[in-house]
């Protein structure tokens, strides 16, 4: 047995009452302090209290480096308080033009969570690489300029830091970011604090998981009403634009700002900003109460004294909902004098005004779907010599549509500005089990077309879909090489960061052998190309006049040969964008056709993908001007035979990396 034994252990406190013993050293004072700075509960700050005092922004990743000061923005002050822990408010909607400080607030919030509210946090961009760009970019800057925030988030290169691309660890919690068209990201962890940013480019579905919005906020539901969700975006289409939902479905508020001159207080609204015709520098705002001009330089005592105000009942008391445009933006970042000379370079084309609505007035645009008719295009159509390319085409691109008994294949010349021509059309006889009609196909990107200018120009790249028999369409596109021939797979719904995505690596097999690797498929957002050919179809033309005093197409305009039969043009306009509603009760738009038969739209919807994948959408004026310099290099005495013009040889002082197609490029 052991025996109890007693020691003297040293007291906790002092045995005399002398307390001066104990703190009679060198450094005392220092430990007392720090001691009691440990005692002192952190101060109870909104996020935008914390981002005056300790967010500094680096010169990295911010045009104006140094202290955050919310008085820059005033307009984001509420938005960013009501994801502080003290409000009761569960989701922010925040639906806005571009560039207004948005992402920053939300940075403010993630940089308050890891000092002040430690929690798990989901950060969502629309794609993975767009997080890991985000991280580098803008959370690194953030950890690395706020003292308080590096001291918790430990440096990447210590071992075992937690730190990484994708994931920051920090006391208390863990900030996760990740890409929507990734369900494994969002489905990673439970999350007290969900960022959702730029929600309208997001996929349709998560890996075909279902929503990514939905797949995120579920994340959160453990956390009950302690939970925040930041859903922040500019708005897309009207119809699909995740964002506008959210912000219909809230109590939809809006930034007043008094008038300097009666204190009438308004929300600005675009159609209230007045200029001198020429004039952008003369651009005034208009008040609604006494109608006068509201110079731009008032605007910053405006912003001070605005308020935001519900302008609707939310269907979720929870949920709040914020809209701002660019016409609140601060001195020195968007003036109104550039917001107008936005909207009149805008003017002539959909696409600019479609940006424009979406990027500096925060709206969505409203897609116009109805099919043009088919009789207007036959009286429409041109006349030049049949076979030939005119002089505004540059390069050429073909769409394959494959059916059962035949290969339809039409062949659009590209010139500026998207200008295009129908410059042949080619039926296939046979389905993809014939191989002489493969053979014919092949013989295609062989052949060349003669160009107004005397060149003959080649196929720079056919795109063939792949919906039906696609393990044939990939086992001829190997064959042909992937420099002149792209498969592809067309998709539904609108893809606002990029109509064509990809390649991927498909499986195929050859002679019933699994290959390494298969063909290069891309995806194409069928819908986007289609909505873009209507509005191009409804450009309005130059008469005879006109052109007779120099006037030209304006871009994107399309061009028919006379030669063009009437199934072919009811083919062409065979669908039209309807808006529907799901059995959730949301709206879509979805392309429904108007006849069976509607081959001439997806060869065109082909044939434009094509132009896209070769680059057409963004080469620079320097390439466009070599391809006319090429054409316009007729043979001369000093090229008797016409080589620089002749097919299969590479004009002269080009290099063949120049050019898009095979078997010696274009010419």
């Amino acid at each position: 047995m052991y025996a109890p034994t007693s020691t003297s252990l040293p007291r906790s406190g002092p045995t005399s009452g002398d307390d001066d013993a104990l703190t009679d050293f060198d450094g005392a004072g220092e430990i007392l302090r720090a001691w009691g700075n440990g005692l002192r509960p952190d101060p109870d700050l909104t996020v935008s209290e914390w981002a005056d005092r300790h967010r500094m922004l680096s010169g990295r990743a911010s045009a104006e480096p140094g202290r955050y000061r919310t008085v820059r923005t005033p307009y984001m002050r509420e938005i960013m308080d009501r994801l502080s822990p003290g409000d009761p408010t569960q989701r922010i909607v925040f639906m806005k033009a571009a560039q207004v400080g948005a992402t920053e607030a939300g940075n403010n919030w993630i940089g308050f969570a890891i000092h002040q509210a430690p929690g798990p946090m989901l950060a969502v961009q629309p794609t993975v690489e767009l997080a890991k760009r985000n991280s580098r970019q803008r959370i690194d800057p953030l950890i690395d300029e706020s003292p308080e925030l590096r001291e918790r988030v430990k440096p990447a290169r210590s071992r075992d830091a937690g730190n990484t691309m994708l994931s920051k660890e920090f006391a208390g919690g863990i900030l996760i970011m990740t890409g929507a068209n990734s369900a494994v990201g969002l489905r990673s962890t439970p999350a007290r604090y969900i960022f959702l940013d730029e929600v309208d480019a997001y996929p349709a579905s998560a890996d075909e998981e279902g929503d990514p919005v939905t797949l995120a906020e579920a994340r959160s539901l453990t956390f009950a009403h302690r939970r925040k969700v930041f859903l922040v975006s500019t708005p897309t289409i009207r119809g699909l634009s995740r964002i506008e939902r959210e912000f219909e479905a809230s109590d939809q508020r809006r930034f007043f700002v008094p008038c300097p001159h009666c204190g009438h207080a308004q929300w600005l609204k675009f159609d209230r900003l007045r200029w001198q015709k020429g004039r952008p520098e003369t651009a005034e705002y208009h008040c609604e109460g006494c109608d006068a001009a509201i110079a731009e330089h008032h605007k910053t005592a405006m912003l001070e004294g605005g308020e935001w105000r519900a302008t609707a009942m939310a269907a979720d008391p929870t949920t709040v909902g914020y809209h701002l445009s660019a016409l609140y933006s601060p001195i020195g970042w968007l003036s109104w004098e550039r917001i107008v000379r936005a909207w009149d370079a805008a003017q002539g084309s959909d696409e600019a005004i479609k940006a424009f609505r979406n990027t500096i007035l925060g709206e969505t645009w409203v897609e116009t779907g109805e099919a043009p008719d088919w009789q207007r295009l036959y009286d429409r159509r041109e006349r030049w010599t049949s076979g030939t390319v005119p002089a505004g085409g540059l390069f050429l691109t073909a769409g394959a549509d494959v059916q059962k008994d035949r290969i339809e294949v039409d062949v659009w010349a590209w010139g500026r500005g998207l200008e295009s021509w129908l410059v042949d059309h080619v039926v296939i006889e046979g389905g993809p089990d014939r191989h002489d009609a493969w053979s014919e196909l092949t013989a295609l990107l062989d052949r060349s077309w003669p160009h107004e200018r005397g060149a003959h120009l080649r196929i720079a790249r056919l795109a063939v879909d792949t919906g039906y028999e696609a393990p044939a369409v990939y086992s001829w596109s190997r064959a042909q090489g992937f420099g002149q021939v792209s498969p592809v797979k067309g998709v539904e719904g609108f893809n606002r960061s990029s109509p064509v995505s990809g390649p991927t690596f498909v499986d195929a097999t050859e002679g019933g052998k699994r290959l390494r690797r298969g063909a290069r498929l891309w995806t194409v957002a069928v819908s986007t190309f289609k909505a873009e050919t209507y509005r191009f179809l409804r450009l309005a033309r130059p008469t005879e006049e006109d052109m007779a005093d120099g006037a030209a197409f304006p871009p994107g305009s399309v061009h028919l040969p006379h030669w063009v039969e009437n199934e072919w043009l009811k083919q062409f306009v065979a669908e039209q964008l309807v808006t529907v509603r799901t059995k959730r009760g949301f709206a879509r738009l979805e392309w429904q056709k108007l006849r069976e038969r509607n081959e001439a739209l997806d060869c065109r919807v082909y044939a434009r993908a094509a132009a896209w994948i070769a680059g057409a959408d963004r080469w620079p004026d320097e390439k466009w001007r070599d391809l006319e310099d090429q054409l316009g290099a007729a043979p001369t005495d000093s090229d008797p035979a016409g080589q620089i013009n002749r097919p299969g040889q590479a004009p002269q002082g080009k290099r063949r990396s120049d050019w898009l197609g095979r078997r010696g490029g274009w010419f």
